[in-house]
């Protein structure tokens, strides 16, 4: 990453200056979204960017930044404590009925079987 944007992305206090790079300039950053991602993991101490920034990947190209988005959601899962995210991206990458679908999705994503249990506790998989 080259030392001018190494610098302005250090004084990212939340994620928003990454995930706006991301988004500005999706398809030519490919080559340091490594960096950029662990620059958002990093600083978002929520996981608010974090998810967005799976969302928009998945959205995007979910094959091309697979590992990315796996990686954003495994942050989103340790940082968003309070649940205020993880109901969105669970429905943004598996869907609207993944509640349906919640003990094949368990079974074949770890990510999956984490939000899931997070976000319904009660419910045995």
């Amino acid at each position: 990453m080259e030392q001018e944007l190494k610098k302005q992305l250090s004084q990212d206090p939340d994620g928003l200056l990454t995930y706006e790079y991301i988004a500005n300039h999706i398809g030519s950053c490919d080559d340091i979204m490594d960096e950029l991602v662990d620059n958002m993991i990093f600083v978002d101490s929520t996981g608010q960017f974090v998810v967005s920034a799976a969302r928009y990947l998945f959205a995007i190209n979910p094959d091309l930044y697979a590992a990315h988005i796996t990686r954003l959601i495994g942050a989103a899962i340790e940082k968003d404590r309070e649940r205020r995210y993880l109901a969105d991206l669970v429905q943004s990458i598996w869907g609207p009925d993944y509640a349906d679908r919640a003990a094949e999705l368990s079974a074949a994503d770890d990510n999956f079987r984490r939000i899931y249990k997070r976000l319904l506790p009660s419910q045995s998989l």
